[in-house]
């Protein structure tokens, strides 16, 4: 983990950040007469963050913006807590302290912001004890957090690491193999069921999609399956989350046309870190929510005898594909995946991939795109998640005129349905493997960013982990 969130009764005498509204409730004796000066000078020009360097200590001072709304109010906590974090940083400072009065939304925000921000991926690097970040603990003053608030956020914070952890991890130190034993690795740590099915199993469950996949590598596939089923689960019918694990991306014999595009193909396999990281996040969280966590994972490569256009596919249910493009690969492993979580007769299943360049293109790297067939009910519930964690969810249409674009006309249905609505396309695809509320989210476009990001840093996001910690504590509550 990045930095340690601790709950504190009092302030101590090293780095602080006052958060509020109104600045005449900070202590008269904290400031001297010039710094009091300076501070209403900030004001008068509308600063929104102010910073006084006591030589021994720095002093941040935070306006509060209530006309922002919650959300981007929080949001705004977030950004300054990383903002905060990097200036201390910068002076080698390992320790601050948020106070906050009765604003735990605020507080929790903000030191949300600073641990996020905080992440390093530095493993790689000669000098990374040099280069380590120095901030260590956030103490966080505030009337009405609760131990168990900062019990979560520490819990998610460490979740979302790990996951930028996998995603940020290289080809060449992560074949599905490796990413196979990390699951294993986490469930030990967390306390959740982990089962790895190798190459043999694979076939014997005749997952044509993944064997078709992995044809032209020299590594084997994996399927991973994990479970968390606490006896004092609230849900009678498991929830099912799916994550498209390609730990790299060529484009296979369609190789990758456009110029740099398969220089951050190692990111392919978000989605199954954000199923991975989330099934952690609930153990250690000891939610009392029944979560089963499906991975299939492979790379895309055009050797051997890779899957060439035009082949024809057998499925895991029985219907065949003609594949017309070997770079919509993550649906073929997918739709496996999402046949096999049929047994579970699941309450709802959520996917998440980084799936198609069109929904980057749609809207960015500001959101993630969703649509499915669940109904209103938990799309409102994951909708208000995503608004409170700031990973917006935006949803496409999910018509069913759009199969006719995926008909062939010598297999059941073809891989790809042309230039047009290609996400919701690869959606619907997905959705001919399902008989189950289901709802499919595409993370390409906020999954891995080119230039840092405020907390998000630059690379890998770990988005995902957030919003479906937010879903399953209020599922749980």
């Amino acid at each position: 983990m990045s930095a340690k969130i601790v709950l504190a009764n009092k302030y101590a005498t090293g780095n602080l950040v006052y958060i509020d509204t109104n600045l005449n409730k900070l202590p008269k004796t904290l400031f001297s007469k010039t710094e009091r000066k300076f501070i209403n000078e900030e004001l008068k020009n509308d600063r929104k963050m102010i910073v006084i360097n006591q030589f021994k200590r720095y002093v941040f001072i935070q306006i509060l913006e209530d006309k922002k709304g919650y959300i981007h109010q929080s949001e705004a906590m977030r950004k300054a807590g990383d903002s905060i974090a990097a200036q201390l940083n910068k002076q080698k400072q390992n320790t601050v302290t948020i106070m906050a009065g009765n604003r735990s939304g605020a507080a929790l925000a903000m030191a949300e912001g600073m641990a996020l921000g905080n992440y390093q991926f530095i493993q790689f690097r000669k000098d990374k004890s040099k280069e380590k970040n120095a901030l260590t603990t956030i103490n966080v003053v505030c009337e009405n957090i609760t131990p168990k608030d900062v019990s979560m956020l520490n819990i998610t914070v460490d979740a979302v690491c790990h996951a930028r952890d996998l995603v940020n991890m290289p080809n060449s130190h992560q074949t599905a193999t490796q990413l196979a034993a990390s699951f294993q690795d986490l469930g030990k740590k967390a306390g959740f069921e982990v089962e790895v099915w190798n190459m043999a199993k694979i076939s014997s469950m005749k997952m044509g999609g993944l064997l078709a996949v992995n044809v032209g590598s020299p590594e084997p596939p994996t399927f991973t399956v994990m479970e968390y089923k606490p006896a004092n689960a609230v849900n009678k019918k498991p929830y099912v989350l799916v994550g498209k694990g390609v730990v790299y991306d060529t484009g296979g014999l369609s190789l990758k046309p456009t110029a740099n595009s398969m220089d951050l193909m190692k990111c392919d396999m978000a989605g199954s870190a954000v199923v991975a990281c989330t099934m952690y996040a609930i153990a250690k969280a000891k939610l009392p929510v029944h979560v089963i966590g499906l991975t299939p994972a492979t790379d895309n490569r055009p050797g051997g005898n890779a899957f060439a256009p035009g082949d024809i596919i057998h499925m895991m249910n029985g219907a065949t594909v003609e594949m017309l493009n070997s770079d919509a690969e993550g649906r073929m492993i997918l739709a496996d995946a999402l046949h096999h979580a049929k047994q579970y007769k699941p309450e709802l299943v959520c996917e998440f991939s980084t799936l198609t360049g069109a929904a980057a293109a749609a809207i960015g790297h500001y959101g993630i795109v969703c649509m499915g067939t669940a109904n209103d009910e938990v799309k409102d519930k994951l909708k208000f998640a995503g608004n409170n964690v700031f990973e917006r969810l935006v949803e496409f249409p999910f018509w069913e005129e759009y199969d006719d674009l995926l008909k062939s006309d010598i297999a059941d249905f073809k891989n790809i349905g042309g230039p047009y609505g290609g996400a919701i396309t690869a959606g619907r695809f997905l959705n001919k493997f399902t008989d189950y509320p289901y709802m499919h989210f595409d993370i390409a476009g906020p999954a891995f960013h080119r230039t840092r990001d405020s907390y998000r840093n630059k690379d890998a996001t770990g988005v995902g982990v957030r919003l479906m910690m937010d879903f399953f504590r209020h599922i749980a509550e």
